[in-house]
């Protein structure tokens, strides 16, 4: 039984209180981040667009506009503004050193539908073992002038599964689609935390739940949309976004990993005393049959 867990994480709104554009893209071309999603929104209707497409393209029609360059540099030096809840710089390393405490491997994963460079330039960027989000593809001059990859709620699913089967490369789809036994996946599903804040991280949050995996969502007042992923049963915890040490959030994943921990103990245990069983019969029949 693998010793990993794997705990992935929406990025706006679930470690960032708004949509990190909010930070690091509206303020660039003078645009109140109100006023930008409702533009997004409305190109999306009017064209029947993917909401992750609208905003991309709608980015890189008013960077021309306003003579902005969009650059990964630029991207990334913009992700130092991004906000981030209470407790986020420091969960990590104090999640890490109790998932040491109980005999696990606490690896950290981003699956959003922002802006890859953006969480990229983020203090936080070094703590994850992948970063998956929507991309830009650069021309020659660095400029970014078309999507190269949209992640929206239902294409996240696919990156949990890559996390499962140890398939990181966004490109391999063959051996991502390749029928693999159970024991051969790197971080099994009961192994897995996915945190999310809303309707975009239902797919993820049931596909976890109901693979014998955790889901927790996370919110800002009173609940919102995180009481109806619990009552519905898509989320298996709720907890408010604060990553302190001692938060509802905090005892929450601890108390996972614990379970996590006990479980992957018991099933050794269970492969173990299988194994001893088999060969005492094995022996026993060779006796009798001498």
């Amino acid at each position: 039984m693998s010793r990993i867990a794997a705990i992935m994480y929406d990025f706006d709104r679930t470690l960032s209180p708004k949509d990190m554009q909010d930070y690091a893209f509206s303020p660039e071309i003078g645009m109140p981040a109100e006023e930008f999603w409702r533009r997004c929104n409305d190109l999306m209707h009017a064209n029947n667009m993917d909401s992750i497409l609208a905003y991309m393209y709608y980015m890189v029609k008013m960077a021309k506009e306003k003579n902005i360059t969009l650059t990964r540099d630029m991207f990334r030096a913009s992700g130092k503004n991004v906000k981030l809840f209470p407790g986020v710089t420091e969960w990590f390393s104090r999640i890490n050193e109790y998932g040491r405490s109980v005999g696990l491997t606490v690896e950290h994963y981003v699956i959003s539908s922002g802006i890859k460079e953006i969480i990229e330039g983020t203090q936080i960027a070094d703590e994850f073992r992948r970063i998956y989000a929507a991309e830009f593809y650069y021309d020659e001059n660095g400029e970014a002038v078309w999507p190269s990859m949209a992640v929206n709620y239902t294409s996240k699913t696919q990156f949990i599964y890559r996390i499962n089967k140890e398939v990181l490369d966004v490109t391999d789809s063959r051996r991502l689609n390749e029928s693999t036994p159970e024991e051969k996946k790197r971080i099994p599903f009961s192994n897995m935390i996915y945190v999310g804040d809303g309707l975009t991280d239902v797919p993820c949050m049931k596909l976890v739940k109901t693979s014998g995996g955790h889901s927790i969502a996370v919110y800002q007042d009173e609940g919102g949309e995180a009481d109806k992923l619990i009552a519905q049963g898509r989320a298996g915890h709720i907890a408010p976004a604060d990553y302190r040490e001692n938060s509802r959030m905090d005892k929450t994943v601890k108390a996972i990993l614990d379970l996590i921990a006990a479980n992957s103990i018991t099933t050794e245990m269970y492969v173990d005393d299988l194994e001893t069983a088999k060969k005492r019969i094995e022996k026993k029949e060779k006796k009798e049959n001498v």
